[in-house]
């Protein structure tokens, strides 16, 4: 088993080095369209909307770096990945970038030889149950059903809670969110895990949402954020300061609305270094000086865009919590634009 896991990680990264000997940037500009590697429907974060068009919190990361690179944030192409095929994709090229409520974690960090460049989401594993269970603690679950995604740090995080607090469960393995809400609906398990904000965003589009409580346990840490190929150093650049852009613009105060009022008013340095008007920012990625106002333009602030797509006043009702910039007792912020 441990030689499998081993020759498996040799061939991944071996694919990772065949899709990084050329310049993602360069593919993506012949191509004229980002792929972005997506959740399969995750409300709130990646699900496509009545029209089949693709809308949330991640789904505006891909369109930042989309604008940023292409100058349009509609030149997307959405790959629904599950659990366990979303690194293979990423690492065989299938995918440019992959924004799909994906942790940042040593293994997949040096085993897959995949970059994590960002944390977008910081975000905890928990539990969800039916109000009739009468359970108020997951310390409470010994001996339940619990439906959990194969392939993903859920299952092992699961199987730590559970040890360590000398219980046992009876795991109901699913495929990807779609299927665990399914799965849980139906009865099939007595409790559902994953992320907190994959929790919300499930009990929001459940008919009994009302009849479903969300145990108050967090019993991980999982720092979410966009991936790209180890290797290709500048397209990571690329995705990472797109990103970070959205973040700086909300913490200076800069929105949607109101760039262009900045842009032609401000004297601040970072704000003007971040908005292209000084410096060469974007010349040092390869893209033009203009690159951030894009990534902006593109779907507003990074605060503007929680909001819009996870915030308290949608039906997901996240409060901002860690995601809250440092100035507001968050975790939250961009690195100098320096």
């Amino acid at each position: 088993m441990k030689k499998s896991v081993f020759f498996g990680s040799v061939a991944l990264a071996a694919l990772v080095a065949g899709a990084a000997s050329a310049s993602t940037l360069d593919d993506v500009k012949a191509r004229g369209q980002l792929i972005c590697g997506s959740n399969p429907g995750l409300t709130g974060f990646a699900a496509p909307d009545a029209n089949g068009v693709y809308q949330g919190f991640d789904v505006a990361v891909c369109k930042a770096v989309a604008a940023a690179v292409l100058g349009d944030p509609m030149k997307v192409k959405y790959v629904p990945l599950t659990g366990e095929t979303r690194f293979t994709a990423l690492a065989s090229g299938e995918v440019d970038v992959l924004v799909r409520n994906s942790t940042w974690t040593f293994s997949r960090d040096t085993e897959l030889a995949l970059d994590f460049v960002a944390v977008n989401y910081y975000d905890g594993q928990g539990f969800m149950v039916n109000k009739s269970l009468g359970v108020s603690s997951a310390k409470e679950l010994d001996g339940a059903t619990i439906c959990v995604q194969t392939g993903t740090t859920t299952e092992m995080n699961l199987a730590d809670f559970f040890k360590a607090n000398n219980m046992t469960y009876t795991p109901v393995n699913i495929a990807d969110d779609a299927e665990g809400q399914q799965k849980f609906a139906a009865g099939a398990c007595d409790s559902y895990t994953t992320d907190a904000s994959g929790l919300a965003s499930s009990r929001a589009t459940l008919p009994n949402a009302a009849d479903i409580v969300i145990l108050p346990e967090i019993i991980s840490k999982e720092p979410l954020g966009p991936v790209v190929r180890h290797g290709d150093n500048n397209w990571g650049d690329i995705v990472r300061w797109s990103f970070y852009a959205l973040v700086a613009a909300e913490e200076y105060g800069i929105t949607k609305a109101n760039l262009e009022e900045v842009a032609a008013s401000t004297q601040n340095p970072e704000i003007r270094r971040l908005l292209g008007l000084e410096g060469d920012m974007g010349k040092k990625i390869g893209l033009d000086n203009d690159f951030a106002k894009r990534a902006i333009l593109a779907s507003g602030n990074y605060g503007e865009v929680f909001e819009a797509n996870i915030g308290a006043s949608t039906s997901i009702g996240l409060a901002r919590g860690l995601n809250a910039q440092w100035t507001q007792g968050g975790l939250m912020y961009a690195p100098p634009f320096r």
